[in-house]
């Protein structure tokens, strides 16, 4: 009996002691659980404050619009609806207009979501998250501006070196016969309207900033040039407008066997490259021979645009010169571009006064037609085209059916950015 009691407390000290053992460990999980989901509800909660603080109708629609890009994309690398960080140009399309929202209000929290996408893509050493200097990609060039514009802040070394190495791609960037660059390694021969406004603006800012001398002048007959090219092969002697993509080789599928030209006049192209020319305007100095020679460009571009817009609503289609087609539509990305280039032109003094009541008429047509707004004060921009091109994988025809085909949606960086700069010029 008493062996018994014995073993019977040997038992029961065993299970004591695994009982203890096992409240120790549920403790300790506990108490990591505990943790966990007070930071998850802390997070929860910031999201949740963030995603219902309403967005004041009494802000001026640069702001409006600014601040439900914000609120889309909490982390400015998410533009272009982006799942993990990427350098790419809508993100520094975006954050241009970021820029001068935050230059013309002061407010702090524009400033912090345009470092924020550099922070996070820009390595210490200078070095760029997902950029590969070797495809020679002109797109890649555009978040240069954002660099440009923090390393005149605050002079990080970062900044700096990356700005070096997106500035050695056009060292190398392959080119034509006549000192074109090629849109992308993988695009051989090809111009296409939307690389004027991926490299040169970049090229033409960091060439003010950074080049002296002859090395400086060298650099602006380079930029004048890539225009001088544009205008020698891609306009239409008929309309004025401008053909999307122009392939030296002639090889293309979309490339007429004669011109080289693709078949049509693509709203957004038009909408690159008049953005180009006034942005390039801004850094060109005043007493290069470049000058007036983007100026008339800018004047026959102009003119050819006003003859294409929509008389009812004063926006443009997706395919400028078929606006009675089947399939074409009244497109915002394009439609924000012209009024921005527009002006910005008339007030810079490169067109006629006139010009800005155009611009005014389509961003009318814009506010009318294009925005909605929600309950919560987010504006949405809608009847963007999500993306369009040449060639590629699977091949991209250029035809008609291409264009008006590809797909639609609504608050495209493409759009909503140039929509902020069009905002911003008729506000001032």
């Amino acid at each position: 009996m008493k062996s018994q009691i014995q073993f019977n407390h040997k038992i029961m000290k065993l299970i004591n002691h695994k009982m203890n053992s096992l409240l120790s460990v549920a403790l300790v999980a506990g108490l990591f659980f505990s943790c966990a989901q007070q930071n998850k509800s802390v997070a929860n909660s910031a999201e949740v404050a963030t995603s219902k603080t309403n967005i004041s109708t009494q802000l001026p629609w640069s702001e409006r619009m600014m601040q439900s890009e914000m609120k889309r994309f909490p982390e400015a690398w998410m533009l272009d609806f982006f799942k993990t960080p990427k350098w790419s140009y809508p993100n520094g399309l975006v954050l241009k207009a970021a820029e001068q929202v935050y230059k013309k209000t002061g407010k702090q929290q524009y400033y912090d979501y345009i470092k924020a996408y550099a922070d996070e893509l820009v390595n210490e050493d200078g070095t760029i998250k997902t950029y590969d200097i070797k495809k020679y990609n002109l797109d890649m060039l555009n978040s240069g501006n954002v660099l440009i514009y923090l390393y005149s802040v605050d002079k990080q070394e970062k900044y700096l070196k990356a700005l070096q190495l997106l500035r050695s791609q056009i060292d190398n960037q392959p080119r034509t016969s006549e000192g074109g660059f090629w849109h992308k390694q993988i695009y051989p021969n090809q111009m296409w309207l939307d690389g004027l406004y991926m490299g040169e603006p970049f090229y033409v800012h960091y060439t003010k900033l950074f080049s002296t001398g002859t090395e400086a002048d060298k650099a602006y007959n380079d930029i004048v040039n890539q225009f001088d090219v544009i205008q020698k092969h891609m306009v239409d002697s008929k309309t004025g407008l401008l053909y999307h993509g122009w392939d030296e080789s002639k090889q293309q599928q979309w490339a007429d066997k004669k011109t080289g030209l693709s078949p049509n006049f693509w709203g957004r192209a038009m909408g690159w490259y008049g953005m180009a020319i006034v942005d390039v305007l801004d850094f060109l100095p005043e007493n290069h021979p470049g000058r007036a020679k983007l100026i008339d460009y800018l004047k026959s571009y102009s003119e050819a645009l006003v003859k294409v817009q929509d008389a009812k609503t004063g926006l443009w289609y997706q395919v400028l010169d078929k606006g009675g087609e089947k399939g074409n539509y009244l497109e915002a990305s394009a439609s924000s571009m012209f009024v921005y280039t527009f002006a910005k032109a008339a007030r810079k003094g490169y067109l006629p006064n006139s010009y800005k009541t155009i611009a005014k008429k389509g961003y009318d047509g814009i506010i009318k037609n294009l925005i909605t707004v929600e309950k919560d004060g987010t504006v949405n921009l809608n009847q963007n085209c999500a993306v369009a091109g040449l060639g590629g994988t699977p091949y991209r025809s250029g035809t008609y059916d291409y264009y008006v085909n590809e797909e639609i949606r609504s608050n495209d960086p493409k759009g909503t950015g140039p929509f902020i700069l069009a905002s911003l010029e008729l506000e001032k």
